[in-house]
């Protein structure tokens, strides 16, 4: 993937919760239609990290989108500037039906990008079926799958998106795959927040693995497959 340009870079990130020091010196890349995975046990500072970025969280140090700094944005400028978020939350509009949901995530009213309702509900027929439900009375997977393609609506050049799989069926985690893959075919790069080691081997391009709020490894599927001290030390529980 090297000779693929440089979308995201993440230099020195510092970010505190009250007195603790959660991000120390986080440095990353992310290069475009680059798949790579976050890892590392709970409580890290993996979420903290796309908040960082997001300037959902106030951070020191440089995050550089396409060349340009974004450090100090506001969240709405960050975002209009090409970087899509799904937060662990699944934060669907349940009285909304999921059509209305799928909308709200378009950057201007009527306006489409890469992605339009037909793409969506061709992944997923089960939000096609469902498209005029409220978001409600959706399982959990099919809300995971309704926040990711709302952020998708907003065509974004990079997708950060935090723990998708969690509390998912097996089925709902191989389908969270397959969206995945099927982004990063389109160009738009991901940088994935997960727990589970084996979707994060199978889809990536490289991946990093965080420990006390640092990455401690740098490497592709192959390398940290290979690495079962950096496995037992940093993400086996």
């Amino acid at each position: 993937m090297a000779d693929h340009a440089n979308i995201l870079a993440v230099r020195d990130l510092h970010a505190y919760y009250g007195k603790s020091h959660i991000l120390q010196g986080v440095a990353l890349d992310v290069n475009e239609g680059e798949i790579v995975s976050l890892l590392g046990r709970n409580g890290v500072g993996r979420s903290t990290t796309c908040k960082a970025i997001m300037g959902l969280v106030e951070a020191h140090g440089d995050v550089t989108f396409r060349g340009r700094s974004v450090t100090g944005m506001r969240t709405d400028l960050i975002s209009r500037a090409g970087i899509g978020y799904v937060p662990e939350d699944r934060q669907v509009f349940p009285t909304l039906t999921v059509r209305q949901n799928l909308e709200l995530g378009l950057r201007r009213s009527g306006i489409f990008g890469r992605w339009n309702f037909d793409d969506v509900f061709r992944l997923f027929p089960n939000l096609q079926q469902r498209q005029n439900n409220p978001a409600g009375v959706l399982s959990g997977g099919e809300q995971q799958m309704l926040t990711i393609c709302r952020t998708l609506m907003g065509d974004p050049d990079l997708i950060l998106i935090d723990e998708p799989t969690e509390g998912l069926a097996p089925r709902m985690v191989e389908q969270v795959g397959v969206l995945l893959a099927e982004i990063a075919k389109r160009g738009i790069a991901i940088l994935l927040v997960e727990q589970k080691l084996t979707i994060a081997l199978k889809i990536s391009h490289r991946l990093y693995v965080m420990g006390h709020g640092r990455i401690v490894f740098e490497g592709t599927p192959a390398d940290l497959d290979a690495d079962t001290s950096v496995q037992r030390e940093w993400l086996e529980v």
